[in-house]
Protein backbone atom coordinates (compact mmCIF):
# COMPACT_ATOMS: atom_id res chain seq x y z
CA UNK A 1 0.00 0.00 0.00
CA UNK A 2 1.16 3.23 -1.14
CA UNK A 3 2.80 5.74 2.17
CA UNK A 4 -0.13 8.37 1.20
CA UNK A 5 -2.75 5.63 2.04
CA UNK A 6 -0.77 4.88 5.83
CA UNK A 7 0.47 8.30 6.38
CA UNK A 8 -0.10 8.31 10.01
CA UNK A 9 -2.33 11.07 11.97
CA UNK A 10 0.73 13.00 13.16
CA UNK A 11 1.66 13.60 10.02
CA UNK A 12 -1.30 14.35 8.66
CA UNK A 13 -0.74 17.74 10.78
CA UNK A 14 2.75 18.27 9.61
CA UNK A 15 4.65 20.63 7.28
CA UNK A 16 4.53 19.11 3.41
CA UNK A 17 8.28 18.34 3.53
CA UNK A 18 7.65 16.41 6.36
CA UNK A 19 4.85 14.03 5.24
CA UNK A 20 6.80 13.55 1.63
CA UNK A 21 10.02 12.36 3.84
CA UNK A 22 7.94 9.65 5.21
CA UNK A 23 6.10 9.06 2.23
CA UNK A 24 9.20 8.40 0.08
CA UNK A 25 11.10 6.23 2.64
CA UNK A 26 7.86 4.02 3.19
CA UNK A 27 7.33 3.43 -0.54
CA UNK A 28 11.23 2.70 -0.98
CA UNK A 29 11.50 0.88 2.28
CA UNK A 30 8.29 -1.49 1.02
CA UNK A 31 9.94 -2.02 -2.42
CA UNK A 32 13.02 -3.13 -0.55
CA UNK A 33 11.82 -5.26 2.67
CA UNK A 34 7.80 -5.92 1.83
CA UNK A 35 5.16 -3.63 3.22
CA UNK A 36 5.20 -3.95 7.21
CA UNK A 37 6.61 -3.17 10.55
CA UNK A 38 10.15 -2.57 8.76
CA UNK A 39 8.73 -0.13 6.19
CA UNK A 40 7.54 2.38 8.82
CA UNK A 41 10.73 1.95 11.12
CA UNK A 42 12.35 2.88 8.27
CA UNK A 43 10.07 5.79 6.96
CA UNK A 44 10.14 7.10 11.13
CA UNK A 45 13.91 6.07 11.35
CA UNK A 46 14.50 9.05 8.05
CA UNK A 47 12.14 11.47 9.51
CA UNK A 48 13.41 11.67 12.63
CA UNK A 49 17.01 12.39 10.89
CA UNK A 50 15.43 16.15 10.22
CA UNK A 51 12.35 16.29 12.03
CA UNK A 52 11.05 16.81 15.94
CA UNK A 53 7.77 15.25 17.18
CA UNK A 54 6.36 18.20 19.24
CA UNK A 55 3.38 17.65 20.46
CA UNK A 56 1.03 16.06 18.03
CA UNK A 57 2.67 16.65 14.89
CA UNK A 58 6.45 16.79 13.42
CA UNK A 59 8.32 20.06 13.07
CA UNK A 60 11.53 20.83 11.18
CA UNK A 61 14.97 20.34 13.63
CA UNK A 62 17.58 23.52 13.80
CA UNK A 63 19.64 20.63 12.24
CA UNK A 64 20.28 17.46 10.70
CA UNK A 65 20.89 14.15 12.66
CA UNK A 66 20.05 11.47 15.10
CA UNK A 67 17.61 12.17 17.29
CA UNK A 68 18.70 10.03 20.20
CA UNK A 69 21.22 7.12 21.52
CA UNK A 70 18.96 4.59 19.33
CA UNK A 71 18.91 6.20 15.80
CA UNK A 72 23.07 7.07 16.16
CA UNK A 73 23.40 3.39 16.01
CA UNK A 74 21.17 2.58 13.32
CA UNK A 75 20.99 -0.89 11.23
CA UNK A 76 20.87 -3.48 13.19
CA UNK A 77 21.84 -2.84 16.27
CA UNK A 78 18.59 0.05 16.42
CA UNK A 79 16.31 -2.63 15.23
CA UNK A 80 17.65 -5.05 18.59
CA UNK A 81 16.81 -2.09 20.91
CA UNK A 82 20.26 -1.23 21.70
CA UNK A 83 20.63 2.10 23.15
CA UNK A 84 17.95 4.67 24.26
CA UNK A 85 14.70 6.45 22.39
CA UNK A 86 13.08 9.22 23.24
CA UNK A 87 10.10 8.62 20.67
CA UNK A 88 11.07 11.32 18.43
CA UNK A 89 12.20 13.70 21.17
CA UNK A 90 15.57 15.79 19.83
CA UNK A 91 17.39 14.57 22.29
CA UNK A 92 20.91 14.93 21.24
CA UNK A 93 20.27 17.68 19.29
CA UNK A 94 18.71 19.55 22.27
CA UNK A 95 20.48 20.97 25.38
CA UNK A 96 19.26 20.19 28.62
CA UNK A 97 17.84 23.39 29.54
CA UNK A 98 15.74 23.33 26.05
CA UNK A 99 14.40 19.65 27.20
CA UNK A 100 14.33 20.90 30.56
CA UNK A 101 12.06 23.75 29.11
CA UNK A 102 9.72 21.69 27.26
CA UNK A 103 9.10 19.34 30.40
CA UNK A 104 8.01 22.17 32.22
CA UNK A 105 5.58 23.60 29.72
CA UNK A 106 4.07 19.86 29.71
CA UNK A 107 3.54 19.88 32.99
CA UNK A 108 6.28 17.04 33.96
CA UNK A 109 7.12 15.98 37.51
CA UNK A 110 10.12 15.32 38.83
CA UNK A 111 12.17 17.27 35.89
CA UNK A 112 14.53 18.68 37.66
CA UNK A 113 16.17 15.39 38.58
CA UNK A 114 16.19 13.77 35.34
CA UNK A 115 19.01 13.71 32.70
CA UNK A 116 18.59 14.81 28.73
CA UNK A 117 17.52 11.11 28.17
CA UNK A 118 15.06 11.21 30.90
CA UNK A 119 13.66 14.25 29.74
CA UNK A 120 13.19 13.50 26.28
CA UNK A 121 11.53 10.03 27.21
CA UNK A 122 8.92 11.48 29.64
CA UNK A 123 8.13 14.65 27.06
CA UNK A 124 7.38 11.81 24.81
CA UNK A 125 5.48 10.20 26.81
CA UNK A 126 3.33 13.66 27.63
CA UNK A 127 2.73 13.81 23.87
CA UNK A 128 1.19 10.78 23.04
Amino acid sequence: MPGRDELPGTLKRSPKKAQETWIETHDSAVESYGEGERAHRTAYSSLKHSFEKVGDHWEPKDERGPSDERAAKGGRAAHRGEGETAGGVDVLGSSKEELYQRAQDLDVKGRSKMDKQQLGQAIARKQD
